[in-house]
């Protein structure tokens, strides 16, 4: 302010010196030309108390905003490049707009990717087999990529189906607690997997029944209608479910136990069954994998209560290959040495599924069945009993050949239909799976993932991060 006053009264000795009539101009002119020096003043000032580096800093921000004025208006600039800053913002969160799971789970997998580009699975390579060219240039071999490329649809649709698989049992493994009763479990897990897969007919849903197995009962138990079984804390539970698009099946599994005590019997299995993926590729024979696995499973120990048992491995359950609609399509995959010598093929999807037990190491048929699938070579077959016809046109239209239960019958509202489903039986139109038990008392424990052998290499397609 004081250097403001000093410019004034030198300003107003000058003018006195002026002609009388040329003081209004000179008049006029200094009160235009004051405001100006006034701001010069305070800009200096400020640039004074700001230092060297702050003049800088304003320098290059104005030569900034004067490059981005096309006009030649520093504002102007200043506006459009805020607009392009908000430009960039924009397409950074349009990157970033993908959908998330929600918790529980509920979003179709086919909203969560809607490229159709889902999750590759674990991509292993094959093992060298005597006097076979397997696992030579598969993975650089233009041919055999050609065909990988041309199968793309299939992989698209199985990955979608083992993702479906994944993001469900990852949320019933925090779920399922002790207490709750296994009808619980199976309607929990098969309403989140409906939602996830989409459901839709015969293109995409359910596989087959949960199994939730309990201790010396290895596989396919599921509850019926009014079963009060409940879940206990020493309990050990096998998961097994199964998810399709387009009738292209992942069968895999899992064991959950609540009690430390058992997690020699768990690792036994798991450990069997990676060493069964490990050994499976193109031209490997079945009994060589069966084999390995034995070898693997039987080398545990586990001790129970001050006992040590032996793990076993189940000798008449078995691994199995996969085709479209159809879960068990004719080669079956050992778990114990001495089986057949039948060789995997390219393209084939396999079940390699291991089961342990600290029982007898065989399974008989016990328990109330609950599990029934359509036979998938039978041809027509006359029926009589008008009951049996239409729960058959119901069994045709919802799951044709895919496996079924007794609740998924009741869920569609078909009511006193045992006798008919007996019938369909007795005439050879369906096969039942009653549940599958070793010895009362002893325990056993299942791991299972589904593989492709592709014509490049082999995809563990239902791999997660969890096992």
């Amino acid at each position: 302010m004081a250097d403001v006053e000093d410019e004034s009264v030198v300003g107003k000795e000058n003018l006195e010196q002026e002609n009388e009539n040329d003081k209004e101009i000179v008049n006029d002119v200094d009160a235009t030309d004051a405001p100006k020096k006034k701001k010069k003043k305070k800009k200096k000032k400020k640039n004074d108390e700001g230092g060297e580096g702050d003049t800088s800093a304003m320098n290059e921000i104005t030569d900034t905003l004067e490059k981005q004025n096309i006009n030649g208006s520093p504002e102007k600039g200043a506006e459009e490049g805020e607009g392009e800053v908000q430009k960039k913002k924009k397409k950074k969160k349009k990157n970033t707009g993908q959908k998330q799971q929600t918790n529980p789970p509920s979003l179709p997998i086919s909203e969560l990717f809607p490229e159709g580009n889902f999750p590759e699975g674990e991509i292993m390579d094959y093992p060298v087999v005597q006097d076979s060219t397997t696992a030579r240039d598969r993975m650089t071999n233009e041919e055999k990529r050609a065909l990988d490329r041309a199968n793309n649809y299939i992989y698209q649709e199985v990955r979608q189906a083992a993702e479906a698989h994944r993001q469900t049992r990852k949320y019933m493994k925090e779920y399922i607690k002790p207490g709750m009763t296994m009808i619980d479990i199976c309607e929990t897990l098969e309403s989140t997997s409906r939602k996830l897969i989409n459901e839709n007919g015969l293109k995409a849903g359910l596989a087959f029944p949960t199994g939730c197995s309990l201790n010396h009962c290895a596989a396919h138990y599921t509850p019926n209608a009014g079963d009060p079984t409940v879940l206990g804390v020493d309990d050990v539970c096998k998961i097994d479910f199964g998810t399709h698009i387009n009738g292209r099946i992942i069968d895999c599994a899992f064991t959950l136990s609540f009690n430390p005590k058992y997690d020699r019997l768990l690792q036994a299995v798991k450990d069997a069954t990676n060493t069964g993926i490990k050994e499976a590729g193109i031209d490997v024979r079945l009994c060589d994998i069966g084999e390995r696995i034995q070898e693997v499973m039987e080398s545990y120990e586990v001790e129970l209560d001050g006992k040590t048992y032996q793990v076993k491995s189940i000798r008449n359950l078995n691994g199995h290959s996969i085709s479209p609609y159809n879960i068990h399509a004719g080669k079956t995959v050992p778990i114990v040495k001495g089986g057949e010598a039948t060789r995997m093929e390219e393209m084939e999807f396999y079940a390699i599924e291991t089961f342990g037990s600290t029982g007898k190491g065989v399974v008989h048929d016990d328990m109330e069945t609950s599990h029934y699938m359509k036979n998938f070579d039978v041809g027509h077959v006359p029926l009589r009993v008008q009951k049996s016809k239409q729960l058959l046109n119901v069994i045709n239209q919802n799951f044709g050949t895919l496996a079924f239960c007794r609740r998924w019958l009741d869920r569609l509202g078909q009511t006193k239909y045992l006798i008919a489903l007996k019938n369909l039986c007795d005439v050879g139109i369906l096969d039942p799976y009653p549940p599958l038990c070793d010895s009362k008392g002893c325990y056993t424990a299942q791991f299972e993932h589904t593989i492709l052998l592709r014509p490049t290499c082999k995809e563990v397609i239902s791999r997660g991060e969890d096992y």
